[in-house]
């Protein structure tokens, strides 16, 4: 079995430091919580940027600080810059970060009622546009999907040429308005993909933990942070990304799985360092 790849999301555009003051804004804390996710064994780090006060951006400059702050003291980290954005932006406001060639970056892979009035607007043109963009730029895409409809698009998109193959996913499970976090749809989603596919799981609060020993028994990846959950255990706010990560590590251990470097971690997902 591949080694086990964890990410660490460290603060995604909606979370703040009133669900958990550890949730970082600044360029410091950014570098702060990535360091305490790599420490503890994460090889990829999914990065949000923020104003210094709180503010979600996708300002290309904000990407380009906060990237070079994380890869000063940590080299070899994989940064996956997300093009998600917040509710509203553009479609060239979004790719900003993709400007900088990182290594990945996420692309959305539909639309999705996130609650309320909001809507995360994903059309088929903004996925091809997407996809187009990163192939141009050498990027490899971590396809987020938050239902099965997703994963369809994807594929459909792959064989007219806008996604390369082998695919990576993202299977975020238990949003609002998406496919919910249990084990059976956890089985139907995996049971979707390509055989030649990778895939991380992102388990969106409680569904966190259990979803992620899923994805080490079976052989997959998994995704932890504060973007998803901000707790250790219920009624536990978890004092940095990295206790999140730690966790996960202690389960892998128990299944026998061990932990990726950002170099084997590249390997498996068919990246080359830039």
């Amino acid at each position: 079995m591949e080694k086990l790849i964890i990410t660490a999301a460290i603060s995604g555009a909606e979370v703040t430091k009133e669900h958990n003051p550890a949730v970082p804004y600044t360029v410091e804390e950014c570098v702060r919580e990535a360091g305490s996710a790599i420490r503890a064994g994460a090889s990829i780090i999914h990065l949000h940027v923020r104003k210094d006060d709180g503010t979600p951006t996708q300002d290309k400059d904000r990407f380009k600080t906060v990237m070079d702050a994380i890869h000063a003291q940590y080299p070899d980290v994989i940064i996956q810059p997300s093009t998600g954005g917040a509710v509203g932006m553009t479609n060239d406001e979004r790719l900003q970060p993709t400007e900088l060639n990182p290594e990945m970056a996420t692309l959305d892979c539909g639309t999705l009622n996130f609650g309320g009035d909001e809507i995360f607007e994903n059309t088929e043109n903004t996925i091809k546009y997407f996809g187009e963009k990163m192939i141009e730029r050498g990027i490899k895409p971590e396809l987020e999907v938050f239902d099965k409809s997703m994963i369809d698009m994807a594929l459909r998109l792959g064989e007219k040429g806008f996604i390369k193959s082998p695919m990576h996913f993202d299977f975020v499970m238990g949003v609002n308005g998406g496919i919910s976090g249990t084990l059976r749809d956890f089985i139907f989603m995996r049971g979707s993909i390509p055989a030649d596919a990778t895939y991380t799981v992102a388990g969106i609060g409680r569904f966190e933990f259990p979803l992620a020993a899923a994805a080490i028994i079976d052989g997959g990846h998994v995704r932890v942070g504060f973007e998803d959950n901000t707790m250790i255990s219920r009624g536990v706010v978890a004092e940095s990304n990295g206790q999140l990560v730690a966790k996960v590590v202690r389960l892998a251990n128990e299944f026998g799985r061990k932990i990726a470097t950002p170099a084997e971690a590249r390997e498996i997902l068919g990246l080359t360092k830039k």
